[in-house]
């Protein structure tokens, strides 16, 4: 049986909070086993768990904020827009990307893809 709807937008919640202030293992504990991140669309779909975490791990350490715009929950999957704004030196940046999760039954992501290109970076 799929995950829940609650649980998937449990697990979408807690992503977009990790983004802002966890560490990559919080993260890569949301994704099951097997599972695969292209982020952004286009570039390498990372396969494995240690390249995953270190994706993240660039997240570690950065002064962010994270908050969640929208989200469509459906036959297991979950399509989201979220602000990230990072400052750094002073100057905040902000991404807002659209992204596409599947889950497996206990609501762990199967995979994950962002949509965003270098366009979509605001800098104020």
């Amino acid at each position: 049986m799929a995950a829940s709807r609650e649980r998937i937008r449990e697990v979408v919640d807690r992503y977009v909070g990790l983004v802002a202030s966890g560490t990559a293992a919080e993260i890569v504990d949301l994704y099951a086993e097997g599972a695969t991140v292209e982020d952004p669309v286009g570039s390498d779909v990372l396969k494995t768990r240690e390249s995953i975490t270190a994706f993240y791990s660039a997240l570690e350490g950065l002064e962010q904020r994270t908050r969640l715009l929208a989200v469509r929950i459906a036959g297991g999957e979950a399509a989201f827009h979220f602000e990230v704004q990072t400052v750094a030196d002073g100057v905040t940046y902000t991404l807002a990307p659209f992204d596409v999760m599947t889950f497996d039954d206990d609501g762990r992501i199967t995979s994950m893809r962002a949509y965003w290109g270098d366009d979509d970076m605001t800098i104020g």
